[in-house]
């Protein structure tokens, strides 16, 4: 069977950016395939992404690390890489540019979405993340492995596409700008200024303009999995969003804001581009606008 057939009717373009844990089942062996463990934690957690890894995984998945790939030498948390970094964690994984990529994680898409995005920013568009995880995956009684994958390296060539990621220039832009519409994937408290944020030294609020859509919204209740593409296209639309214009989404560091990127993918809205630094750069300067009320456009 081949590992790249999993289109969704829906969208209006081939591939699904979800596999279900029946789909990856029926395919782990192969050869053009390869998983990624890519569970990742806020600090606040208190939980280690390799220890949980190394306990329980699935079978030859090779571990993704969010703030290892990243750009160490920046002081924001979990970065893009460069790209020469990239081509070489990649590649180092098994994986080339044939490869179908399957990224899972173990905390609602914390941070599958975030590799999911960061592949295609890379220009690799074959790649999908499993829908519900690992939980998923162990909710239908499927296998686990606790083998520390170090598979033969492989050659990746990266092609890097600059449309689907903002920096804080083109925030900065953007907060003058009436034709793109940002998408805060933070809970409500902190987008509202009513709540602290979990970083230190950051101020409380939102980019002005700006919409609130937590992403756990995006999330069907109970089994962790993504809501069905009518479901999130009628939450985007309820709160005013329009879907036609450029969307940029942003989060407290560019983690969950993919989760709102992975939902628009779902309903055919592709070019959906992430704002890297997001909350944690932006709160943290004394030249950027923060808003502390609720807009009226909520």
């Amino acid at each position: 069977m081949a590992p790249f057939d999993q289109t969704n009717p829906q969208m209006n373009h081939s591939l699904s950016p979800l596999v279900s844990a029946k789909w990856l089942a029926a395919r782990l062996d192969h050869p053009e395939l390869a998983i990624l463990d890519a569970t990742f934690f806020m600090p606040q957690q208190g939980r280690n992404s390799f220890a949980e890894y190394r306990s329980a995984h699935l079978p030859s998945a090779r571990f993704f690390d969010v703030d290892g790939v990243a750009d160490t030498q920046s002081p924001l948390p979990h970065m893009l890489p460069s790209q020469n970094q990239f081509e070489q964690a990649v590649a180092s994984m098994g994986i080339d540019n044939d490869t179908h990529v399957i990224v899972y994680d173990n905390n609602s898409f914390m941070a599958s979405a975030r590799v999911w995005w960061t592949f295609r920013i890379f220009g690799h568009d074959r790649v999908s993340v499993l829908d519900g995880g690992l939980g998923r995956w162990q909710h239908h009684g499927l296998p686990t492995d606790r083998e520390v994958q170090k598979p033969e390296p492989r050659r990746f060539k990266a092609n890097f596409r600059p449309g689907l990621v903002r920096d804080i220039g083109q925030m900065l832009e953007t907060a003058d700008s009436i034709d793109t519409q940002v998408i805060d994937a933070r809970p409500f408290g902190r987008f509202a200024g009513t709540e602290k944020e979990p970083r230190p030294g950051l101020r409380s609020g939102h980019i002005p303009g700006s919409f609130n859509l937590p992403f756990p919204e995006l999330l069907e209740p109970g089994n962790g999995c993504l809501k069905s593409p009518a479901d999130i296209e009628n939450r985007f639309q309820s709160l005013g969003v329009t879907l036609e214009k450029p969307l940029v989404t942003t989060c407290g560091s560019g983690v969950t804001a993919s989760i709102l990127a992975l939902g628009l993918y779902s309903i055919g809205v592709c070019d959906v581009a992430v704002y890297d630094g997001s909350w944690s750069e932006w709160g943290s300067r004394a030249d950027t606008p923060v808003a502390r009320t609720v807009e009226s456009e909520q």
